[in-house]
């Protein structure tokens, strides 16, 4: 069955973003254990058709850097305790996904070798091209770059043909969609377009690094169930932001 599905799929590698508050579940913080498993189910579908997968998973339902510094700290400290928030993050869906006998590596910016691997790219590809999932921690390793940008920089020097990016709506709206019901869903909009209308897709430091090298960021709801899959297979709803 998988040999028969692989043909249809849209990309090879791609890098799937998500947020730290993606793994709250209902809850106000912290990590949800059956939420990160659905999600981790999710990428487990899409492994499933031979399509190599990075990930770059936020800190943000545990720590956020911008929070912390507008509370009076200092902004290079709280910016690494957000970046040792996403190493949390992604060691549970680590944990995760090799419950599902998924075979992944985190692979952190920030160099802690009792958990997980420092960042080397060529290793990092080689995990790829052995089917490993690969989830990058700890940002870009600086304070001042959003996760955002460490997904982009990540997808780039990885060969991704493409970012996909899981939030709460299916794509990307003029307005918030869920205090305006006119809100208009775009099905493509470009990375000028983002940037000049401010349509938070993701920060302009990322966007614009998207922009330089042409790589496409395909909007989508984590919250559907099979859509991670069903894009890739050329179906579902999701909006893609290219040149």
């Amino acid at each position: 069955m998988t040999g028969a599905a692989e043909p249809t799929v849209t990309y090879k590698r791609v890098l799937l973003k998500i947020s730290g508050e993606a793994l709250m579940g209902d809850q106000g913080f912290g990590l949800h254990p059956p939420t990160v498993n659905r999600i981790a189910c999710e990428v487990k579908s899409v492994h499933d058709l031979g399509v190599e997968i990075c990930m770059v998973i936020g800190g943000g339902n545990i720590f956020r850097g911008l929070q912390g510094s507008a509370q009076g700290m200092e902004r290079t400290t709280a910016d690494y305790m957000g970046m040792l928030a996403t190493v949390m993050n992604a060691l549970a869906m680590q944990a995760a996904m090799e419950d599902l006998n998924v075979h992944t590596r985190v692979i952190s910016a920030i160099p802690m070798d009792q958990v997980c691997e420092p960042y080397i790219r060529r290793r990092a590809v080689r995990h790829l091209e052995k089917k490993r999932v690969c989830i990058f921690a700890a940002g870009t390793g600086n304070p001042y770059f959003t996760t955002d940008t460490a997904a982009t920089l990540r997808a780039n020097e990885m060969g991704c043909e493409a970012i996909f990016k899981g939030t709460k709506v299916d794509g990307v709206y003029d307005k918030d969609p869920k205090k305006h019901a006119d809100a208009k869903r775009y099905e493509q909009v470009s990375y000028d377009e983002v940037l000049q209308k401010h349509l938070g897709v993701m920060d302009a430091s990322a966007i614009a690094l998207a922009r330089d090298n042409n790589l496409p960021i395909i909007v989508f709801s984590l919250d559907e169930p099979g859509g991670f899959r069903g894009i890739l297979s050329g179906k579902g709803t999701y909006t893609t932001v290219k040149g």
